[in-house]
């Protein structure tokens, strides 16, 4: 399998690139638009078709690629069934595979940083995209979008820490130039939702952290909700 993990340093985003090399059929996961033009030369440049865009949520700190690329190279959208998202292609629930040539991503939901986050783990348990449930040594707020804390420690401890060890995870973001972990280290490390700590510990940790609206959420999640359209 093809695999490429990409950078919008505007907004700490990954994006990732997943591609069966037998029938070059790829998949996007959470494509940032200003990054349209690197995402589609790069598909051009390895040959693939682009077969599926993914949202792991509806994003308020930046604006989706997901219609521009899908205008241009064709594809179809998935997001989750409670993300509330119109016109997408495809919604996913807990359960549901997302197929791309000769693999596949399970779908698995992840909610409490929004309502309506899932998070995508590859066939063989070999890696799990996270988008803003679990970040390295982190995880996403919970103060708006439906968020909860509550359900974001279950969330993880349910459908994420109980994943292999060795399965690396691919957050959505990084603040702080790291790029990948492993749900072992996650359980043992992560100073938010590992090493033990109860629901309890987790909820006043969140609580506390009294953080600024995203800088662009007024243009951002109406048009996500809206699928990228602006």
């Amino acid at each position: 399998m093809l695999f490429r993990q990409l950078f919008d340093r505007a907004s700490c985003t990954y994006t990732y690139l997943l591609a069966c090399e037998r029938t070059s059929q790829a998949v996007l996961i959470d494509p940032v638009v200003s990054c349209v033009e690197r995402d589609a030369r790069l598909l051009s440049e390895l040959g693939l078709a682009l077969r599926w865009v993914l949202e792991t949520h509806v994003h308020a700190d930046h604006v989706t690629g997901s219609a521009a690329l899908r205008a241009r190279l064709g594809g179809e959208s998935v997001v989750a069934a409670n993300a509330g998202v119109f016109g997408a292609s495809c919604t996913v629930r807990t359960g549901d595979h997302v197929v791309f040539g000769d693999h596949h991503l399970e779908v698995r939901e992840t909610p409490g940083h929004t309502a309506g986050c899932v998070s995508y783990v590859l066939d063989d348990h070999s890696a799990v995209f996270t988008g803003d449930a679990l970040f390295v040594r982190g995880c996403g707020r919970t103060d708006f979008q439906g968020g909860s804390a509550q359900t974001l420690y279950r969330s993880v401890h349910a459908q994420l820490f109980t994943l292999p060890d060795a399965t690396k995870v691919y957050p959505g973001h990084d603040y702080n130039g790291q790029t990948v972990s492993t749900i072992g280290e996650e359980r043992a490390h992560n100073p938010r939702l590992g090493g033990g700590r109860d629901e309890m510990a987790f909820v006043a940790i969140m609580a506390a952290l009294d953080l600024s609206p995203p800088a662009h959420i007024d243009v951002a999640l109406p048009a996500n909700l809206r699928g990228g359209t602006t």
